[in-house]
């Protein structure tokens, strides 16, 4: 079970990963895109910890929608619209829950690659962040199902966002900016899928 504080201090363990990893996701997209992916996540992020001040009384779903606007409002590129779509659907999906369970963080991560698949009409095998949030969608939900503790299920998520990550190399990008180098981009792994996986790990390093 994630309370709602416990929440905050997830939103803020991101922030601070994304923070400390800025750098390597902005020299991988140097490589296959604009070069801003770690600069931009970064200041939405720390944007992020901002709004989350004063808002210990707020529920779950009021955190993640938050986050979510401030992601859009805060971070250039393609990013921001999509991270931001992704956290104010999951947002939606915990409306007015203090606690969160196993189950409820399948559905808001279902939520979430929906909003995602929407916004940048995208799917996966193209090199984008849903080449290691749809792996790892499918292994949480599959070891929930099985009535496995919420810390086994997500350790076999991060296992397979982190396949994912590896599986980006191996293709070439279809999508976003990545897609003007083409076949230049295989050898090369996703900035977005490799944020993904960072939240991800911190999420899980938090239940």
């Amino acid at each position: 079970m994630i309370t709602n504080s416990q929440m905050i201090d997830i939103l803020k363990a991101i922030a601070a990963k994304i923070i400390e990893e800025k750098d390597f996701l902005t020299e991988l997209d140097n490589e296959i895109g604009d070069g801003d992916h770690g600069i931009n996540m970064a200041r939405g992020f720390g944007a992020v910890v901002e709004k989350l001040e004063g808002m210990a009384d707020k529920d779950i779903g009021s955190l993640l929608k938050t986050t979510g606007m401030t992601l859009v409002s805060t971070v250039g590129g393609a990013s921001g619209p999509l991270y931001g779509t992704a956290f104010m659907k999951a947002g939606a999906v915990l409306k007015d829950k203090n606690e969160m369970d196993a189950n409820d963080l399948v559905a808001a991560m279902e939520a979430a690659i929906g909003g995602i698949q929407m916004r940048g009409k995208a799917t996966t095998g193209e090199k984008t962040m849903l080449d290691a949030l749809c792996p790892a969608y499918d292994a949480l939900k599959a070891g929930v199902e099985a009535g496995e503790d919420l810390k086994v299920a997500l350790t076999k998520a991060v296992e397979a966002a982190e396949k994912g990550v590896e599986y980006t190399k191996t293709i070439a990008a279809t999508k976003g900016r990545a897609s003007y180098v083409g076949d230049r981009s295989i050898g090369h792994q996703d900035p977005g899928a490799t944020s993904s996986l960072y939240i991800l790990k911190v999420l899980l390093a938090n239940v």
